[in-house]
Formats: structure tokens, sequence, C-alpha cells
């Protein structure tokens, strides 16, 4: 299988837990990697043949401007679930979003939630 992978998509979102959060927003990143066979995508020179990176930032943009959630995780499966209906040659798809400088007693680089799909 073929790789596609995006990393460190960088958004700002009034999404959180606590309606601090929700209300002076946070810097989040999204990572994603896309298998399948996107060969036939070479040979056609066919945007719609392999997995088109630009639909992640439009996919994610849209969410994270979108309605507020308390949950990454949230974040994680509305992005996922848009993204694999809507890439077909994609087989497996994983989608990772993180919370930078979680609001917790210790510093932290950031919380993270990673899932999968797979066809």
């Amino acid at each position: 299988m073929d790789t596609i992978t995006l990393k460190s998509l960088a958004f700002h979102g009034h999404h959180g837990y606590y309606e601090s959060e929700r209300i002076s927003g946070n810097q989040f990143e999204v990572d994603v990697t896309a298998r399948g066979n996107f060969r036939p995508s070479v040979q056609l020179n066919n945007l719609d043949e392999t997995f088109n990176y630009e639909l992640v930032s439009d996919i994610a943009s849209s969410v994270f401007s979108g309605k507020e959630e308390k949950l990454i995780e949230a974040l994680c499966v509305k992005i996922g679930d848009a993204l694999f209906e809507r890439s077909p040659h994609v087989k497996l798809l994983s989608v990772t979003v993180r919370k930078l400088n979680p609001p917790i007693s210790v510093p932290a680089a950031w919380a993270e939630v990673t899932m999968q799909w797979k066809r």
C-alpha cells in the first residue's frame, strides 16, 4: 500500500472542556495518514485517483471553525468521518488531533488523540 502523510496542520479553534477554552480558544494541530493504492493517479495524472490533501485542509478548517466541541475526540471523529467518506481510494486512514498547551496543572506540550478508519 502507498502512504500519503500530512503533519502538523495548524488551526485555532474555540474548543475545549472548560468554558474559558471555548471563549479564548486554543491552538491545535492535525496529522493525517492515508493508505491505499494511489499509483493509478500517476498514469492518469488525476487527483481523483489519489488522496487529495487539499480536502484535509478544507474539512479540518470547517471543523475547527464550526460548532464548539468539548473533546478533541469529537473533533477527530468529525474530521476522520468526513475524509473517509469523501476519499474512496483510501483503505486505511489515521487522524491525530493535538491540543497545544493543554490546561492542566503541569507543563505539557500537547494532548492528542489518534483514531483510525479502515475499509
